[in-house]
């Protein structure tokens, strides 16, 4: 009697492979990466140099702005800074972004208006935290200095380098730079906010949680030229009765 065996039965099919799930903290990092924009729409400035005639009048109100002028309580044009000092307005106005890490250098960057390339890039040699917090506490004037030179032609904002001074203390250098992919990507995420203050969103990493989180504070500024050696910028406020928290001056000497 024979035995016939019965066939082997198939091996079973190999196991599909899972998909990887990324942790919750991976996640968090790869959306943190993707916040920075591919794209940046920002546009160059349309300002154009100033005719002769429009120039003679700005030298013109410089002078009248160096006199001390009464105005009638009624009109709002001058507004009292906390040492008194008369500030009249009338510049041009434009776009001002202070940010930086917490605990690291502030960068201030001056445009045309948000939607604008920067105009001007400054780091300063204050952290970031400290000039927020003093400029809650009160007025803070900057005064960047340099070294006037015989049949100087450069704009004193192209200067490179100015010595700071933070309310009339000595506090080390401000530095002018050219703006970093990081810069625009910054001013790309804050084009659509004309005022403003808050933290934005960056890649996690050691050096950003040793200094902390990455603030920005935006307003608008009134710039104001006395003459080809010094140059002021006026943060103003949206009511306009409090008088400017910040004022930027460049000064040859």
């Amino acid at each position: 009697m024979t035995t016939t065996r019965s066939p082997p039965p198939p091996p079973p099919p190999p196991p599909r492979a899972r998909r990887a799930v990324a942790s919750p903290s991976e996640q968090l990092a790869a959306a943190h990466v993707h916040v920075q924009p591919t794209t940046i729409s920002l546009q160059p400035s349309n300002k154009k140099d100033l005719s002769k005639s429009k120039k003679i009048l700005r030298r013109v109100r410089s002078v009248f702005r160096s006199f001390s002028i009464n105005i009638p309580p009624a009109c709002k044009i001058p507004v009292p800074l906390h040492d008194g000092h008369v500030h009249l307005h009338g510049g041009p106005r434009m776009t001002g972004t202070l940010f930086g890490h917490r605990k690291a250098r502030v960068n201030i960057v001056i445009q045309e208006n948000p939607r604008c390339l920067p105009l001007l890039v400054l780091e300063l040699a204050i952290p970031t935290g400290k000039l927020l917090q003093d400029m809650g506490l009160g007025l803070v004037r900057i005064a960047l200095e340099c070294e006037k030179k015989p049949a100087e032609k450069t704009k004193i904002v192209d200067e490179p380098i100015w010595t700071m001074y933070c309310n009339g203390r000595k506090s080390g250098y401000g530095v002018k730079r050219k703006a970093t992919d990081e810069d625009l990507g910054f001013m790309q995420m804050l084009h659509g906010v004309s005022m403003g203050a808050g933290v934005l969103p960056t890649a996690t990493d050691a050096n950003n949680d040793q200094e902390g989180d990455l603030t920005y504070m935006r307003a608008q500024f009134e710039r104001v030229i006395g003459s080809k050696d010094s140059e002021t910028y006026y943060m103003t406020t949206p009511d306009g009765n409090d008088g400017p928290e910040l004022s930027i001056f460049f000064v040859r000497v």
